[in-house]
């Protein structure tokens, strides 16, 4: 199942609590995730940035919201307790959403403040927590990004190309300190074989790399696998990297994954332009967001 959405967590956190004794975010959390019926892979999936748990955030979201409106207090660091309002909330028989809070005039102010109108609060609530929403549009932005990254890269011409498939390795950290640890090779006499990063000084471990710049919707399949690892052959090489805009079909990703003694990785387009974005080639810095969150174990442990 997909993990519910933030305001579905409302009425869990306050049954979590309903006995009206102080319980720390630990405990809620267990009981919540009980409540829902979540399972080990819901437990288990990650919001967009990878840096937290969907269920986590949601949780955490939900008991912001939730003191917003009064329905829960912190009598001290890290522990939560239902309020007189709560337990009203959960015997009333209404469904607890956003809609709900909207009657506490805190929680209001509140999200006023975060959304800027919340008179559409009740015709259209929103599916996400702000980290989820900030989320999406930081994926969003990264995608259109690719797609523009990936247009320029299709006009390069293929020593363009290859020349910046080296740059990129030498960004991601290869043949760090050593002088001229990344070349492409002569076209003419490349022996199937289009660059070379070197990973120590003296040369006895090298990346040897075949760059195909073929159309995004091209597939490369087994057959040319096969030829670059008889290239790498021919060097005596251990280590090969297949790089391409376009993608590779099942077959060559199993022969590459089952080859002995040979060490062959694939990068296909995609993850071409998002090794690109993660390391800066190509692309230059906009905004800078730095998100935090409350650190609820912190404060429920003695400071």
């Amino acid at each position: 199942m997909a993990v519910p959405k933030f305001f579905e967590f409302f009425e869990a956190f306050l049954n979590a609590i309903k006995d009206g004794e102080v319980h720390t975010a630990k405990e809620v959390r267990i009981k919540v995730a009980e409540d829902m019926r979540m399972t080990s892979a819901d437990m288990a999936e990650m919001l967009p940035s990878g840096k937290q748990t969907t269920f986590g955030n949601r949780v955490n979201w939900a008991r912001t919201y939730l003191n917003k409106a009064g329905l829960i207090e912190t009598p001290s660091r890290g522990r939560y307790r239902i309020t007189a309002e709560g337990k009203t909330a959960l015997s009333s028989g209404e469904r607890i959403d956003l809609e709900y809070l909207e009657k506490f005039d805190a929680f209001k102010e509140f999200h006023k403040a975060t959304t800027g109108d919340a008179s559409d609060v009740a015709e259209e609530p929103t599916d996400e927590s702000p980290m989820e929403v900030l989320d999406a549009a930081y994926k969003q932005v990264n995608a259109t990004l690719a797609s523009e990254l990936m247009d320029e890269v299709m006009k390069l011409t293929s020593t363009e190309f290859e020349k910046l498939v080296v740059k990129l390795l030498l960004h991601m950290g290869y043949g760090s300190g050593i002088d001229g640890a990344g070349m492409v090779t002569q076209q003419s006499n490349d022996g199937g074989i289009d660059g070379i990063i070197k990973e120590d000084q003296l040369g006895f471990s090298n990346i040897y790399i075949q760059a195909k710049q073929w159309a995004v919707d091209q597939t490369v399949g087994k057959p040319e696998i096969q030829k670059f690892v008889g290239a790498l052959t021919g060097q005596q090489a251990q280590k090969g990297l297949f790089i391409t805009t376009a993608k590779f079909s099942s077959g060559a990703l199993q022969y590459a994954g089952n080859l002995l003694g040979t060490k062959v990785v694939l990068v296909d387009g995609d993850t071409l332009t998002r090794l690109m974005i993660k390391h800066n080639v190509g692309v230059s810095v906009e905004h800078v967001y730095e998100v935090k969150r409350l650190d609820s174990d912190f404060f429920a442990d003695e400071l």
